[in-house]
């Protein structure tokens, strides 16, 4: 039986990455495109090849569909997320999943009590560099993990700035969009979550007033693992990277902060240097693969919506600590708290 998807948001990464993978299943199908702008939409939809287009997420929703993809800017998920549960088609939205994680807590409460399959599109936690260092680490290959470091500080393109450095109201700035990710891979590969973190954000002349784009964040884990993190809008020449430190060896992954199947990943230990082999299947093309089999009750999506509220409560607490100057403790069930 074929997945049929309605797009929430005619926009850049569903053009990019989203279509091409829904197609890429045998049983994945782009039945509708919603944007405010009716102009907008038909002309996604036709340079998309896709059937229907629509302005309002009421005529999507009563349209013939199963799922819905989320990509709208943040302020926007909350509503969208909770018509599309109630509607009764599966979730699958673009984090953060909401401005607060208190908001994100509602909408994934109502998907488990109707019964929907919800997911998080952290696309991360889906890159087989990523998983390569998960299993290393569960194996015990580098031995008991004592630090990290993510360096996942870029400059944003120009066809992407917008409202990410404009507009504070609707969820703008470096933390919610990149924060929010390095947590949630942080908390995949090392099997662990962050009890507290400490953070400073920059205003480095790209972000307009009342915006971050460059933030740094030191945190502690559960387990007592300590780790860094570097995340930016601004900085043309970077890289990105991933290095989990433990008393036996370290893994020292390069260019692996990224939407697409690239990058190495080198284990280093007392017997040597070892690059890992892993997958170059697409990150997104695994995402919707998960979240299908989730549909039929075959597990659970890549990145599910508690996994969204552990990155949203992250997130908020690095920017409470931000303002504030003092480390702040990270509760999903609660939120932030200092």
């Amino acid at each position: 039986m074929s997945v049929r998807w309605g797009l929430i948001g005619a926009s850049t990464i569903a053009r990019q990455f989203m279509i091409n993978a829904i197609r890429a299943q045998t049983d994945g199908e782009v039945a509708a495109v919603m944007s405010s702008s009716t102009e907008r939409a038909e002309a996604y939809a036709r340079e998309n090849g896709i059937p229907a287009a629509v302005s309002t997420v009421e005529a999507l929703l009563n349209s013939d569909i199963d799922a819905v993809y989320i990509s709208t800017t943040n302020e926007l998920h909350l509503d969208q997320g909770m018509a599309a549960i109630k509607a009764g088609k599966h979730v699958l939205c673009e984090k953060p999943l909401a401005l607060t994680s208190a908001d994100a807590r509602k909408m994934v409460a109502a998907a488990r009590q109707a019964g929907i399959v919800f997911g998080t599109n952290h696309h991360l936690r889906n890159a087989g560099a990523h998983r390569a260092m998960r299993e290393a680490i569960a194996a015990g290959r580098i031995g008991k993990p004592i630090a990290a470091r993510v360096f996942h500080s870029v400059f944003l393109p120009e066809n992407l700035q917008g409202w990410r450095i404009s507009r504070p109201e609707a969820g703008g700035g470096v933390v919610l969009d990149i924060t929010v990710h390095d947590a949630d891979t942080l908390r995949f590969v090392l099997g662990d979550d962050p009890a507290e973190v400490s953070a400073f954000t920059q205003s480095g002349g790209m972000a307009g007033s009342g915006l971050e784009d460059g933030a740094m964040c030191i945190w502690r884990f559960k387990s007592g693992v300590i780790a860094q993190s570097h995340e930016g809008f601004t900085t043309k020449y970077a890289g990105t990277g991933f290095e989990v430190h433990g008393t036996d060896g370290s893994l020292i992954a390069a260019n692996v902060m990224t939407q697409k199947p690239v990058g190495s990943v080198l284990l280093r230990t007392a017997s040597g240097e070892e690059e890992l082999n892993f997958d170059r299947e697409d990150l997104y093309a695994r995402s919707v693969r998960q979240f299908h089999a989730a549909i039929r009750d075959e597990g659970q999506p890549a990145a599910t919506g508690e996994d969204g509220i552990w990155s949203l409560a992250s997130a908020e607490a690095a920017l409470q600590s931000s303002k504030t100057g003092k480390a702040v403790a990270i509760d999903p069930q609660l939120g932030s708290i200092a």
